[in-house]
């Protein structure tokens, strides 16, 4: 397969959830191995140009034993599914016990065939690789005490909570410094040279089964943060960090293979400079759901390189749903300004079809909701105008826009165009609970002197416009609270 496109779009997939869900429309049990070309041909048909499948590797026993006894746990598997059984559970995809594709998913196997009928359609596959925990039950724990954040008894008598006997040793229960630990995983040592060498080894393994991974929680890793998390509990910091030593050795191996990295903190940037092709964009979601339009154009604003190393989205397995935490309107205009952003865009399976309920990611199963049948028109036909060249390859450029001394409502527009030798698209978005009104300013050189055609697929509208104008004045445009539109420029030649 030819190298990844530039800016990626990127389809999640529940694995363990999505099989069960195959099984029950036909009455039979799926693997990886067995699903149907039409749901592999479906996927294809949207334009993805990967499927990460979340959460094959095999699960941890000891897990589900834990999460069994923790009553916060169990009231969000009861929430999320009223009628949730023990056999439900099936233990989280990040509490890993080995790096092998669960048996139940369809092994080794299961999976390698999974990724030929995806290559035959063109589309790459994503795993997960999480860096910073294991399972109590991997086998590390057992053979290798060495590659562990370790304590005392003295640990496990006072913070019973952060420290667990495991094979007669006392070990740290991995963690995020701003929260309690997870008591079902056992914190690596990111210092130890011996755990970095089975990491590369590990993933060099992972990249012969696939085309890229997302990296769990990537900055807890990186040497201030885990130095300040751990202190002398970890030993001596390296003088090289872990991902600068881990990812050009995978990469040695495998120059085309993507590391997608999990990032928090304003900790894009230097993940991206210790070699991550594309880091998470929480801010961008962050201000979608609670700042205003002006912030997000100011985080606009960046610098185009790193943007476009940037993951956008408005929904995955650890946010809300997109349809449970914007109104109806908001999330078309959240949508269209995550899909057509540089860098890569990610897609959550289910986001189509409207769904509410956030699953835990130890449920093996979802219930079940009434497609919006609407909103998956919307995404549909938002798909479609993606695979225009200028959305892949074109550049990409924020556009100034411009009100009136009292009328200050254009602060609530934000607006962007692509273009690609002919092919040209305008984008404003009302990020607001206002009707607002502006004038935009399109950065192409080329208006004056013929009329453009400016025709937006979503809401099936055209508008003819005199180029002198829009070059002069700008488009002017009035928008509905959360307004959209997504504009294909055409120079009319029929006029």
């Amino acid at each position: 397969m030819n190298a990844w496109p530039k800016y990626p779009l990127i389809y999640e997939i529940n694995t363990w959830v999505w099989l069960g869900e195959l099984a029950r429309k036909s009455a039979r049990q799926y693997t990886l191995a067995s699903v149907p070309d039409s749901e592999w041909d479906q996927i294809a048909s949207f334009g993805f140009d990967a499927v990460w499948l979340m959460g094959v590797w095999e699960r941890s026993p000891a897990s589900i034993a834990i999460s069994m006894r923790n009553e916060g746990l169990l009231a969000d598997f009861r929430l999320a599914l009223p009628d949730f059984l023990p056999e439900d559970n099936v233990g989280s995809p990040y509490c890993v016990r080995r790096y092998m594709v669960d048996q139940h998913l369809g092994g080794t196997e299961g999976l390698a065939i999974a990724r030929s009928k995806l290559a035959e359609r063109g589309v790459r596959l994503i795993l997960d690789f999480v860096p910073n925990h294991v399972a109590h039950d991997h086998l590390w724990a057992l053979e290798h005490p060495e590659y562990f954040i370790q304590g005392t008894q003295e640990d496990l008598i006072h913070d019973p909570h952060s420290f667990v006997s495991v094979n007669s040793r006392v070990y740290a229960c991995g963690r995020d410094p701003y929260f309690p630990a997870w008591e079902d995983v056992l914190q690596l040592n990111a210092f130890n040279a011996g755990l970095r060498d089975v990491v590369i080894a590990t993933l060099n393994d992972i990249a012969d089964q696939c085309d890229g991974v997302r990296c769990d929680m990537a900055m807890l890793l990186m040497n201030t943060i885990f130095h300040r998390t751990w202190g002398d509990r970890a030993g001596r910091v390296p003088e090289v960090d872990y991902w600068l030593q881990v990812i050009p050795a995978v990469k040695k191996k495998h120059p085309q293979f993507l590391f997608i990295a999990e990032a928090y903190w304003d900790r894009e940037w230097a993940l991206q400079q210790q070699g991550f092709n594309y880091c998470y964009d929480k801010r961008l979601y962050d201000r979608l759901e609670h700042d205003t339009a002006e912030s997000v154009y100011l985080h606009l604003c960046a610098d185009l390189p790193y943007q476009e190393k940037l993951v956008r989205f408005i929904e995955n397995h650890d946010e809300p749903r997109a349809a449970a935490t914007f109104t109806d309107q908001q999330a078309r205009a959240a949508a269209i300004t995550f899909a057509t952003l540089p860098g890569a865009r990610l897609f959550h399976e289910g986001q189509f079809e409207g769904r509410r309920v956030r699953l835990p990611v130890f449920l093996r199963r979802r219930p079940d909701e009434t497609v919006d049948q609407n909103f998956q028109k919307f995404y549909y036909t938002l798909l479609e105008v993606l695979r225009s060249q200028d959305f892949q390859e074109g550049e990409w450029r924020l556009c100034e826009r411009i009100g009136w001394p009292d009328n200050d409502s254009y602060l609530n527009v934000v607006a962007w165009c692509w273009q690609k030798n002919t092919d040209r698209h305008l984008i404003i978005v009302n990020l607001s609970a206002s009707h607002s009104k502006a004038r935009v300013r399109l950065p192409w050189t080329d208006l004056v002197g013929h009329p453009w055609q400016l025709s937006d697929p979503l809401q099936t509208r055209v508008f003819d416009r005199s180029g002198d104008e829009l070059q002069v004045s700008g488009l002017y445009v009035e928008l509905e609270p959360w307004g959209y539109h997504l504009f294909h420029c055409e120079r009319n030649w029929s006029s």
